[in-house]
């Protein structure tokens, strides 16, 4: 979205400024015209209205919408109100936080849609959809006020403060535009409806209230404007204040002496109901001189100054302060403020005189330029003679600059300076005021002689060096510092003043002048600033206010000061009206003739405008039909010459042909034999591959068979060991069992301590069966691990073979399925053999039982003790046999899980009989034994190699084939 500023008088565009994406629904100005604020929903942007750019942005979360950015009255404060209830105030310089305000009560929260504020700035009025209304102290920054409207009103839609012209900006009657329709006009202060604007059957849509608080301009539901006078609606409101209240004692009759009689004095305005704050009178007890005038009333000033009391201290400090100058100068120029007569004079618009004002002097600044066209229009339409006055806007641009801000004191200050200051300057229009400048020129011949003559001997007259400084008020040779500290004095002092001043600045620049001998020179130095001290300049004009006599003081010929009329402004006719007049009327005539002769002008502009169309048209055909006819020739040599072109281009593109032809098969022809080559190439690569792949399958095949000798020969290495270890437990048991033997001859033969022998006995063989027991125990727990050795190379082994490409795999998956078959044979014949042995172990068994039974019968005729300790022992020996059968049990079940290993099984001896001598068991020899097993061995290991070779033969037959 984009900005237009227009002038109003013009109706020109003065600038466009872009910056915000969506729609501005809220524009506020500063107090002073310089920065604005536009607002919308999403961001709030600071404009600069000299430059036109932006000076500062204001971001928010896209969550938190904007509802309000605006200014408050007369200060740098920018209050943003969010539609969160979040209302922050900033500086308008630094854009420094100042204050937020505080959150209101939950009883009465509502989210906020439409403020207003108070002309000082100090009570912020905010509602929204709700019959609450809020009222925030600014200053305080607290809600001292929560006002209920009727029940009636469901939200609120527009606020606005009515002003009044004496309350000083503490607005104290607020209009609320309800969803009815109805604006209602309530006092803050007593919460009482003064009065109502609107109806239902005829609602106002939205409403606006004039700046002083005269009018009402309400535009209605059904499209009308209507314009309400605040004055016939009530007349409470602008009810003007009543006069200063002074108590004076009456004097009795008998006059008393001067030191006896006091009068009580009570000053103060008389305070209005509706004022929020209370005003202390205060009493003075003062003496009346009865003898004496009171003080002189030209020096009581309004506001309670005192002009003599001003002038001496500007006497003593130079200047006045700034802060409160230009409240001085108001006082001491009795400024009315007609707001009424200033308006008219400016709702005449721009003065006919002053249109092309920018051409004669280019302000930089369009405010001020402005501002100096408003004021010199207005002053043209309250006298003539000013709209013809060519240094007026000289004479009224320090004050315009100074006073931009506020064009009505403005205004009235410049009105104030040509009514009193500028007297008698127009009596000789158009020429310069002869009549003031004889007065100075008689002033200098009577403080500067010297000087004076010294003007005359180089023809410098006094419209040279006392008129320029007149009409430019000296502003184009001191600083803003000097130039305000100049008119503090000036304005102090009576008109004459002004002219001293003109002669004491050539008398304190006696010595550059002295020194000056062109005409050049003396014009510069009057329209230049030069180096002069401006308080030397002063003294000296005070010093001619004292000094200069009285037949040749301009007070005697100047009127005193006249402050200008309340309500109307006086008028100014100290001019030589037929002058004037007859000015107006030759210009008048002058511009009369100028439009004539301006619409002949353009008539004639026209037609000769018109014959020069017609003669260049003509022109134009001519000469376009001569260029088409040459186009034409050209266009047909150029046509033959592209024809010849055509012909040989025909000619070299088959020859081109020809020879793309030719090379064309020359290419193929190459790219066959290089093809061929490749082809070859790649034919005798793979070739070499192969022979790669062969000699790496056969040294493959070789590793894999020395590999399976070592493992064979590790295996035989392993029976060995076995073999050996199986023989030493061989011994160890025929040991015991000779033992055993030996113990039993011996309790034969050792009848009397049988008892005591038989219990060692116990003992000892439970201590030697558990011994074997843990014996059989580790051989098996040995077998295990060797077992899952042997697993775990085959693992490897597998993982090997993964390794190898398609075709082998599949060798050794048929290798495999008759490793698998062999594996079974195996595990038949080993199953046999330990059936086998599981019936010899039987048969032992029950050749046991017989033997303990007939020990039994024999044992018969002992004591029932001995008896006793028999079938200890008894019980002892089957204990002991119970952990061999269990192991051999897990054992068998391991090598049905792992049949590679059952090569290497424990070698339990067969039992072929029993000893007739000792009745005990006999066993075959190992030397048998082994010699079976060994023959196994060998058998498996010639199988193993018959299907290696196979597979090794059907993988070299594949890869043949392959190639």
């Amino acid at each position: 979205m984009f900005l237009t500023y227009m002038q109003t008088v013009t109706k020109e565009l003065v600038s466009w400024m872009r910056g915000h994406d969506s729609s501005i629904f809220s524009i506020s100005v500063h107090a002073s015209g310089r920065y604005a604020i536009t607002t919308s929903s999403d961001t709030a942007q600071l404009w600069d209205l000299d430059t036109f750019q932006r000076k500062r942005k204001l971001n928010i979360r896209q969550s938190v919408g904007i509802q309000k950015v605006f200014f408050l009255p007369l200060s740098n404060t920018i209050l943003s109100c969010f539609k969160d209830n979040s209302i922050f105030a900033w500086e308008c310089d630094t854009l420094f936080c100042k204050y937020q305000l505080p959150a209101p009560p939950e009883s009465s929260s509502i989210i906020y849609k439409v403020f207003a504020v108070t002309r000082d700035g100090r009570i912020l009025a905010a509602g929204g959809k709700s019959n609450h209304l809020h009222l925030w102290s600014l200053e305080a920054t607290r809600l001292f006020r929560i006002i209920q409207m009727p029940t009636k009103i469901r939200a609120i839609r527009h606020l606005e403060f009515l002003p009044d012209s004496f309350d000083a900006g503490s607005n104290q009657v607020l209009g609320i535009l309800s969803q009815d329709g109805i604006m209602r006009f309530v006092n803050i202060q007593t919460c009482k409806l003064l009065f109502e604007i609107g109806s239902l059957d005829e609602g106002i849509s939205s409403s606006v209230i004039s700046p002083h608080g005269r009018y009402i301009a309400s535009i209605m539901e059904n499209g009308s404007l209507n314009i309400y006078s605040v004055q016939a609606l009530t007349q409470e409101i602008n009810k003007p204040p009543p006069p200063l209240v002074k108590v004076i004692e009456d004097l009795p009759k008998n006059i008393p002496t001067a030191g006896d009689v006091k009068m009580k004095m009570t000053s103060g305005r008389v305070l209005r109901p509706a004022r929020c704050k209370e005003h202390k009178t205060q009493t003075r007890i003062i003496k009346q001189d009865l003898t004496g005038n009171l003080e002189n009333k030209e020096n009581e000033l309004s506001d309670g100054l005192n002009k003599k009391r001003l002038q001496i201290l500007l006497k003593g400090y130079g200047e006045y302060p700034t802060k409160y100058r230009m409240f001085i100068w108001r006082s001491l120029l009795q400024l009315p403020e007609n707001h009424t007569a200033f308006s008219n004079l400016l709702d005449k618009g721009t003065h006919v005189a002053f249109l092309n004002l920018q051409k004669l002097y280019p302000i930089k600044s369009r405010k001020l330029l402005r501002v100096l066209q408003r004021t010199l229009s207005a002053l043209a339409h309250w006298s003539s003679i000013f709209s013809d006055t060519p240094y007026l806007p000289l004479l009224a641009f320090p004050f315009v600059k100074l006073f931009q801000n506020n064009q009505l004191i403005c205004f009235e200050v410049v009105a104030t300076l040509i009514i009193n200051w500028c007297q008698h300057w127009f009596e000789y229009f158009p020429n310069p005021p002869i009549n003031i400048l004889s007065m100075i020129e008689n002033v200098l011949a009577f403080c500067d002689k010297q000087l004076l003559q010294h003007f005359i001997d180089h023809d410098i007259t006094s419209q040279l060096y006392a008129w320029p400084l007149l009409e430019t008020v000296f502003s184009e040779v001191l600083t803003r510092e000097e130039w305000l500290k100049l008119f503090d004095n000036v304005f102090s002092n009576q008109p004459s003043f002004l002219l001293m001043t003109v002669v004491a600045y050539s008398t304190c620049s006696r010595a550059p002048l002295l020194n000056c001998t062109l005409k050049d020179d003396f014009t510069y130095f009057f329209h230049h600033r030069n180096n002069l001290d401006i308080n030397v300049v002063i003294r000296e004009a005070y010093h001619l206010m004292e000094t200069t006599p009285a037949d040749i003081h301009p007070d005697s010929m100047l009127d005193a000061f006249v402050a200008l009329t309340k309500g109307q402004y006086p008028v100014f006719n100290q001019y030589p009206k037929f002058v004037v007049d007859f000015q107006r009327q030759e210009r008048e005539r002058i511009r009369n003739d100028e439009l004539d002769y301006l619409r002949e002008r353009q008539t004639v502009e026209n037609m000769q405008a018109e014959v020069d169309q017609q003669r260049l048209e003509d022109e134009a055909w001519y000469q376009k039909q001569e260029e088409l006819r040459k186009a034409e020739e050209a266009r047909r040599e150029m046509l033959l010459h592209e024809e010849e072109k055509m012909v040989q281009q025909r000619q070299r593109l088959a020859a081109v042909k020809r020879e793309l032809k030719m090379k064309e098969i020359h290419l193929q022809d190459a790219a066959r034999r290089h093809f061929l080559k490749l082809q070859q190439a790649q034919h005798e690569m793979e070739l070499r591959r192969l022979d790669d792949e062969i000699e790496r399958k056969v040294q493959m095949r070789d590793r894999e068979i020395a590999t399976t000798a070592r493992d064979l020969e590790m295996r035989q290495l392993e029976l060995e060991s076995q073999k050996r270890l199986y023989e030493k437990n061989y011994t160890r048991n025929q040991e015991v069992f000779a033992k055993e033997f030996r113990e039993d001859a011996d309790a034969y033969r050792q009848k009397v301590d049988f008892e005591e022998h038989m219990f060692h006995k116990m003992i000892e063989t439970d201590q030697t069966q558990t011994e074997n027991a843990k014996k059989v125990i580790e051989e098996k727990l040995a077998k295990a691990e060797q077992a899952c050795l042997n697993t775990d190379w085959k693992i490897q082994a597998l993982h090997k073979q993964k390794c190898d490409d398609l075709q082998r795999n599949e060798s050794y998956q048929e290798m495999t399925k008759l490793l698998r078959k062999n594996r079974r044979k195996e595990v038949e014949l080993l199953n046999a053999m330990m059936e086998e042995e599981a019936k010899k172990w039987k048969e032992a068994e029950e050749k046991e039982f017989h033997l303990r039974a007939e020990k039994k019968a024999s044992s018969l005729s002992d004591t029932s003790r001995n008896w006793f300790l028999k079938q200890e022992l008894s019980a002892a020996l089957e204990h002991a046999e119970r952990p061999f059968s269990k192991a051999e049990d897990s054992c068998l079940q391991r090598e049905q899980k792992a049949p590679g290993s059952l090569a290497r099984t424990s070698q339990l001896t067969d039992i072929s009989g029993v000893d007739p001598s000792t009745g005990l068991p006999l066993r075959r020899s190992t030397a048998e034994w082994h010699g079976k097993k060994e023959n196994l061995l060998k058998k498996v290991r010639d199988l193993r190699q018959r299907l290696t070779a196979q597979a090794q033969n059907r993988h070299l037959s594949q890869s043949l084939l392959a190639m």
